[in-house]
């Protein structure tokens, strides 16, 4: 990921120069072309399910005592987590093209492709779909390539073919997400894998997301981001949504943290604070701005703590976390700034900090002194190669590349291993 960054970079720099013989770069792409499915076979695939696998678990979602694990472009896992030293299966919600969730009492929010699909749970042996917004999500992008066809909606990419051409970068637009257009699809630098192809993408009476949650609830109201607008959609009617407005927010807004009246939007290009005072209007207060990178966020007492790291499109070689104040959120400022390795989630329970370090681990601090993180270190988990995590009531829930961990930390001192559910094979 590192070449790939220099070559965008550097190619970036030379489209400044006017067009000579420095434009002539010779490069091989990796050419693919999007995959359609009609909205009446996407639909017809969403059902409630046995159990099944982890596979390649995504986001996180905690509700009362069942524990939501989305299967990346798939659908739900669902377990009950009364004990977490044992959870137990309850069954898979099939969800083609979903990726994030959300619930207000008995009610669940998922999206599928460009349609937000709302689910009763109150039998969490037979969840049904009780209503659907479609087309909810009218910015629904994957990598930049909308889904605005006539043939339908994307729903995968496929690979055609290999080339190697000599093009005039001075006249040619690479773009965020690592790419270029081409008539018939797109094209990504050969350095990526066939694995970074484009992806379709995008207690109270709510539950608790995990730090890169694209979904949230507050004040009635379900805010979801949807390419770089806001979506907010009035949930005071749980199984009837109502779309009340749309608000530009960033190009690349990646993440959304409330807390109280307040809107955390965690982008590449920086922190968003948004006032939810009137919460169909929401109206920004606040920015703080860092170097264009990935940035999860998670907020506890006059601190927001943020996570920058690289690859995955992100631009920079950048690995590290920044402790923001935001007591006066009109005005937030950096406070420290702490070197990782590749961080990715985190979360924040009682001044103690959990960071998914990547392949350094999930490491545990003690963040009572924002000035002294790195000297209060209260664990380091090496074993697990960590992506997110939700921390609450002495439970730690975290999806690491090999299985969903749970961790007791009531005791600082001896934060120990409860259990851990492995994945099964693709």
């Amino acid at each position: 990921m590192k070449a790939l960054s220099v070559f965008l970079i550097t190619l970036l720099a030379i489209s400044f120069q006017g067009c000579n013989d420095n434009c002539k770069v010779e490069n091989t792409y990796v050419y693919y072309e999007p995959v359609y499915a009609t909205s009446a076979e996407i639909k017809a695939a969403v059902s409630f399910k046995a159990p099944q696998d982890l596979v390649s678990p995504g986001k996180l979602y905690l509700k009362d005592h069942i524990l939501y694990v989305n299967e990346t472009g798939k659908g739900i896992h669902l377990f009950d987590n009364t004990s977490p030293v044992n959870p137990k299966p309850l069954g898979f919600l099939s969800i083609p093209g979903n990726y994030d969730m959300a619930i207000i009492g008995n009610t669940l929010y998922a999206d599928s492709f460009v349609d937000l699909v709302v689910f009763d749970i109150s039998n969490t042996s037979n969840i049904k779909e009780v209503n659907r917004m479609t087309g909810l999500f009218d910015h629904y992008m994957t990598m930049g390539y909308s889904s605005n066809s006539n043939q339908g909606i994307i729903t995968d990419w496929k690979e055609v073919k290999t080339v190697t051409v000599t093009e005039d970068h001075c006249n040619h637009s690479i773009q965020p997400w690592g790419g270029i257009y081409y008539s018939r699809g797109i094209a990504m630098d050969a350095l990526l894998s066939a694995k970074s192809a484009p992806s379709a993408a995008p207690s109270s009476a709510t539950g608790i997301a995990g730090s890169t949650s694209r979904f949230t609830i507050a004040n009635d109201h379900l805010y979801t981001l949807d390419s770089y607008y806001l979506d907010v959609v009035d949930v005071t009617k749980p199984t009837q949504p109502t779309k009340t407005n749309e608000i530009q927010v960033s190009w690349l807004a990646e993440t959304l943290f409330p807390r109280d009246e307040t809107l955390f939007v965690g982008t590449r290009a920086g922190l968003y604070i948004f006032d939810l005072t009137n919460p169909d209007a929401p109206s920004q207060v606040g920015q703080y701005e860092h170097i264009y990178s990935c940035d999860p966020v998670v907020v506890e007492g006059d601190y927001a703590y943020v996570t920058l790291h690289s690859g995955d499109g992100c631009h920079v070689e950048t690995n590290q976390l920044e402790v923001v104040n935001i007591q006066d959120v009109k005005n937030p400022s950096l406070v420290k700034v702490y070197p990782m390795t590749h961080p990715n989630g985190l979360g924040i329970d009682n001044n103690i900090l959990f960071i998914c370090d990547g392949s350094a681990g999930l490491k545990v601090y003690d963040a009572t002194n924002v000035n002294a993180i790195d000297k209060n270190q209260l664990a380091n988990y090496t074993d697990i190669n960590a992506l997110d995590i939700i921390p609450f009531e002495n439970i730690a829930m975290v999806i690491g590349t090999d299985g969903l961990y749970q961790y007791d930390y009531s005791d600082l001192k001896k934060i120990k291993l409860l259990s851990k559910i492995n994945m099964g094979k693709q």
